[in-house]
Order: structure tokens, then sequence, then C-alpha cells
């Protein structure tokens, strides 16, 4: 694999850089919302438009079908989805939209970015909304960790998850492992036998473990894990903290698996994509239950077993929020309406059914439609029993800046550029040095 190197700009460069992409894009959002606004004001139809990054294609086609249905039954809202990026794609043009005062009306994205849109004042408080609402009772108590920022409740949830590890059983056959591996011990020992060299050319052409390469959220999302797991934490006394045993163990495990040849590395920022994994060129890959639209239209094998632990059983919560911007009182009820919808039992079962994704609303987890398709479905048991033992990651004012720093040292040490320890430090120095 090719190396993936930091160049160094200095700071007046990357401040004009950023200022002059952030004048771009606005521009170029006033373009868009003007036209937007214009439609709004038609046939006094209320129009909000949705930005999100729904993934895979085939979850976007599903999401626009729900979505006709709610527009078929709100005469007077109208909601337009516009898909723009992934999540580390959509952040400039987040940043922008507020910075030119025309931001879209509902933002999907992981909550994380809370302590930032509050922060900027941009988006509103749902607490008094949701006090009132029947659904407060309806959403599943583990997602509230994900809601609040200050006792403030800021988003309410789109849907949840987790991350697992997929595997290929066909392939686990051939290799003779019939024990899924529980400890780090075991996946080590395991991707080492799946590992191999299959038309004895002297050249791996098929490696045990496909491990995300990045500084993105996704490759933070997937090694929160193992971090978690050997006891590592990303704050201490409510303040970041990176340089932790935990955390260097949990690099150091990766780092020794691409240094014995049993893993490797996802092209950076894409270890969320499952070539590799339906080519057989990998045996076992992290991912979650948002990919098995995916995977149905496959003929390729696959079950899940949980991330093998080293000290405990660790998964982290995964999904996105959905944000409402401050606009006006017309656009901001609009919003509100298609929340309900989203929070509602209809729409969570049909999503969980379509998709995989994990229902946040309790009459839906309960369902009778639910349970049947769990049934069907045993994969999905265990993202449901991980779901016992995951955490939220840190809702914080700066957690994109954390996240960011902290994937910068994950893919140093992957790299090899420096060992976890060193990039664990230079990483907590940014931070220190970016207050």
């Amino acid at each position: 694999m090719p190396s993936h190197k930091f160049s160094y700009r200095p700071p007046e460069i990357k401040r004009s850089l950023r200022l002059f992409c952030i004048i771009f894009l606005c521009l170029s959002l006033l373009v868009v919302s003007g036209c937007q606004q214009n439609a709004q004001e038609k046939q006094g139809v209320t129009k909000i438009t949705f930005w999100h990054g729904i993934n895979p294609p085939e979850n976007r086609d599903i999401f626009n079908a729900l979505l006709d249905k709610f527009n078929k039954t709100h005469e007077k809202i109208e909601v337009e989805a516009l898909y723009i990026g992934q999540p580390d794609e959509q952040l400039p043009k987040i940043i922008a939209s507020i910075v030119g005062n025309q931001p879209p009306d509902v933002l999907w994205f992981v909550p994380q970015l809370t302590g930032e849109l509050v922060k900027l004042n941009a988006i509103v408080p749902l607490e008094d909304w949701l006090d009132k609402s029947p659904l407060k009772s309806e959403i599943d108590p583990a997602m509230f960790a994900t809601m609040k920022l200050d006792d403030r409740i800021w988003s309410v949830p789109f849907a949840t998850n987790n991350a697992a590890m997929f595997y290929r059983p066909s392939l686990f056959k051939e290799a003779g492992i019939t024990k899924l591996p529980e400890t780090w011990d075991e996946l080590r020992e395991v991707a080492g036998r799946l590992t191999k060299d299959l038309d004895g050319d002297e050249r791996l052409d098929r490696h045990g473990l496909l491990l995300s390469l990045g500084k993105g959220e996704w490759t933070v999302f997937a090694w929160l894990p193992f971090i978690y797991s050997a006891g590592g934490e990303l704050l201490q006394n409510d303040r970041p903290n990176l340089v932790n045993s935990g955390t260097v163990k949990a690099l150091q495990f990766g780092t020794d698996l691409v240094k014995d040849n049993v893993a490797i590395l996802s092209a950076p920022e894409r270890g969320y994509e499952l070539d590799n994994f339906l080519s057989g060129k990998v045996a076992m890959q992290i991912t979650g239950p948002w990919t098995l639209a995916q995977l149905k239209k496959t003929n390729v094998d696959y079950d899940v077993f949980p991330i093998p632990a080293l000290e405990k059983k660790a998964a982290v919560l995964g999904g996105e929020s959905l944000f409402v911007f401050k606009t006006d009182p017309e656009r901001e009820k609009a919003s509100l309406k298609f929340l309900e919808y989203i929070l509602s039992e209809e729409f969570q079962t049909e999503w969980a059914l379509k998709t995989g994704y994990l229902p946040i609303n309790l009459k839906s987890q309960k369902s009778e439609k639910y349970k049947e398709f769990v049934e069907k479905h045993q994969v999905l048991k265990v993202f449901l029993q991980q779901m016992e033992w995951a955490r939220s990651r840190p809702i914080i004012p700066g957690y994109t800046r954390l996240s960011e720093n902290l994937g910068r040292a994950i893919e140093a040490s992957l790299l090899g550029d420096k060992n976890p320890e060193e990039a664990l430090k230079e990483a907590q120095k940014r931070w220190d040095e970016s207050k």
C-alpha cells in the first residue's frame, strides 16, 4: 500500500485556504437557498431542506421512499432531502452555511457535533418540544446520552447501531477455525490462520483482517471499541486526555497486526467500504448493520461476532442525530413535524426492516414485525446484545478537533510513522495548543 503522509502548511496559508473555501461555499449556498426560498413561498407550502450523508446508496433509496410517504401525507409541508457527502465532507459545508446565514432546516450528523453547533448559536434546543410530546417516552433511554449537552436536549436520534466483526464463514471453515475469537490474542491467532498465499507465488492474496485507516470520524468510531476495551478513555476529569495506557495498547495492537502481515489497511478514510471483504481478500472487517441491505444484493456468505475484548467488552453507539437550525417560526415548526415522523414507530420499524439499523423507538423494538425480522436475520442479535454495553462518544465542545487529533495518531501509528505513544503525545500537544 502506498504511504500516506501529511504535508505541512504554515498556519497563515491554512487559514487563508480555509477562509477561501468558506467564502466559496457560502456563495454557492446563497444561490441554492435563494431558489429554495422561492419554491417555499408557492402555494402556501412550507418547504424545508434536510441535509444528510446516508450511505450506502441502497439506504438512500429506502429513505427517499419513506420521505415520499411523509410528503404525501403532509400537504402543507415539503421536505427536500439533499445528499451532501460523507460526514467528514459535510463539515465545511455545514460551517459555511452557518457563516453565510443559510443553514439547512434539519441536519443529519453524528451527535458529537452538538458542542460546536451550540457554541455557534445555530440550533434550536428541543427539550420544551420533546417534554410535551408522547414520543419522548418511546425513545430508547440509552439514546439520551447522545442527545444532551449541559442538561439540555439539542438533537434526536435518527436511528442507532454499533459496529461488530463481520466474517466469511466459508473462509473460516476452509482454515479449520471452529471457535470464534473472543479476545485480542485469539483474534491475532485467527487472523494469522486466515492469511494465505493462495497461488503459491510467495505473495499474500488474502489477509485475516481489514483495519480502518484515516484521521476521520469513521476511523475513530472503528477504533474506540478497542480503546475502551483496553481501559482507555478520551476524557479525564472532563478534559481530553489521549495519552493513557488503554489508548496506547489499542494502537499498539493494530500496529502489531499490520507488522505481522495478518491485517491490511483500508484506503485512507474508506474503512467502511466492503470491496475487499466481498472479494475474499480479507476474511474479517469491522462494520455495522447498516450494510445488510447492501449485503443482501450479493451472493457472499457472511456472519457477525462481537468485537474481541482485552479487559472488558466494549462497543460504541453509532448512528446519526437530527438537529433543527434556527430559521423562522414556520420552518422550525415544520421541521419538528418531520422529526416526529422520524421518531415514530412507523418510520423506525420500516427503516430497521429495510436497512438493518437498530430502531430507537421502544414500540418498534417490541413490535411483532421487528421481532420476526430479527429471528430471520440472526446477525442482528449481536448488535442488539452489544447495545447492553455500548457507550456514547463524548458530547463536548471541540469534539471534532479531539477526534481529528486522535485519528491522526491512529493513522501515524498504523503507517509506522511514529510509535503509538509518540503519536498520541503529539496529538495531545496539538489539542492543548489549539485551545
